[in-house]
């Protein structure tokens, strides 16, 4: 008798934590659904309770970036951004996004660090970086003028 509860509690321990488990990839899922359908408060929402459940889920603060981006909200989205490359420092799209906030700041110094960064990770943005950094040319004062 003492085994049947063993395995029963072992089984009931096991069916909760699984469920648990796929919950926390359901919210960003979930979240993702809501994104591409432009409802972004709430699609904000599940993105925050992914990150409850699994504070090093860097997609999660992409995405939430992707959504103060959107709010223009350029300190939240840094904010995300930063966490974001904390957690996966190769995260092109995560680079890409920074380098644009740093065109728009005319932080000339910190997109060529971060282009550098995204020469070295990039394999599906590559041709971005080209557009950026003939951006940051055309921007770029020129010192040779006096």
């Amino acid at each position: 008798m003492k085994n049947f509860y063993k395995i029963f509690f072992l089984f009931i321990f096991f069916i909760c934590f699984s469920s648990f488990s796929f919950s926390k990839e359901d919210f960003y899922n979930e979240g993702i659904k809501l994104f591409k359908k432009k409802k972004y408060e709430e699609a904000k929402f599940l993105f925050e309770r992914s990150i409850v459940f699994n504070p090093k889920h860097s997609n999660s603060y992409l995405y939430l970036a992707k959504i103060y981006n959107n709010q223009e909200d350029r300190k939240n989205e840094e904010k995300n951004l930063d966490t974001t490359l904390l957690i996966d420092p190769v995260n092109e799209e995560a680079i890409l996004m920074l380098m644009k906030i740093g065109l728009e700041k005319s932080n000339y110094s910190k997109v060529k660090e971060l282009s550098d960064r995204f020469t070295k990770v990039c394999k599906e943005l590559c041709n971005e970086n080209k557009k950026i950094l003939k951006e940051l040319e055309n921007l770029e004062p020129d010192n040779n003028e006096s």
